[in-house]
């Protein structure tokens, strides 16, 4: 748990545009449009409390959680001499000067190896890896929702509210920023919910594409090692019990991360 990460900029602006959100959606859009003492307007404003407090909660959880660490007892499975060792030597990290499991990479901007690294994320000022990539994803399928679930509240609030000269510059402005929010988020929702269900890491996808490119030129077929099923896949990443699957400190199914089942181990 590390409270320091939080002094960053990228994740200040991200609290703020929480908040700023949450804050016209509740007292512009919604009182606007419905009247917060209303049915309709209780109802939505409940509804986007709670999908706005899912997505601060994983956030938090998301930039204090260790994406992590490479055990520092671990030692590559390796038997017999010659060049079992040299291959166990080439998994050395050329800059920590230790072992990497597999899907283990080094990330440059926190100087140390992170196990099943996606990628090292500016906005949360933190690495997403194997212990931190559920809630990430749990984040993002809430900020999601809220996203849209605000957008909408905005268009109805244009069509319902006799919307003055003085605050259609406002209406615009934040038209534009609700719209590439929420598209942003969708491609970004979209985006893991693909590398989820082919058992991925984003940098796994991009090396994946040159060893099918290669495997090709060769005659060859390439398949992810570690794509099983997409619902192993699934509970591999957000569990077994579907009730927790939308839980951000729901992590108890995750083991040491320093071994992972291939297609080798299941055929």
């Amino acid at each position: 748990m590390r409270p320091k990460r939080f002094l960053s900029l990228p994740v200040l602006a991200v609290l703020l545009l929480m908040m700023f959100v949450y804050y016209t959606t509740i007292f512009v859009f919604i009182d606007g449009s419905f009247d917060l003492q209303s049915s309709n307007g209780t109802f939505n404003a409940a509804i986007f409390t709670i999908l706005a407090s899912f997505s601060v909660f994983s956030f938090f959880v998301c930039v204090l959680s260790d994406p992590g660490h490479v055990p520092s007892s671990y030692v590559p499975d390796v038997e017999g001499q010659g060049s079992a060792k040299d291959n166990a030597e080439r998994k050395k990290c050329d800059k920590c000067y230790g072992y990497k499991p597999p899907r283990t990479h080094h990330c440059r901007v926190c100087k140390k190896c992170v196990l099943k690294m996606d990628h090292h994320c500016l906005w949360i000022n933190n690495c997403v890896g194997y212990w931190n990539y559920k809630p990430f994803f749990v984040f993002t399928s809430y900020a999601t929702l809220a996203s849209i679930h605000s957008m909408i509240l905005f268009i109805c609030s244009v069509f319902l509210m006799d919307i003055g000269s003085s605050s259609k510059v406002f209406y615009v402005m934040y038209g534009t920023m609700a719209i590439g929010l929420t598209t942003t988020l969708l491609t970004l929702f979209g985006w893991h919910v693909y590398l989820i269900l082919h058992n991925m890491t984003t940098i796994e996808y991009y090396k994946g594409k040159r060893a099918k490119w290669l495997a090709m030129k060769s005659g060859q077929s390439y398949r992810h090692p570690f794509n099983i099923s997409p619902y192993k896949n699934i509970t591999s990443v957000l569990g077994p019990n579907m009730l927790k699957w939308l839980c951000p400190t729901a992590v108890s199914h995750l083991k040491e991360g320093v071994s992972f089942p291939t297609l080798r181990d299941s055929s």
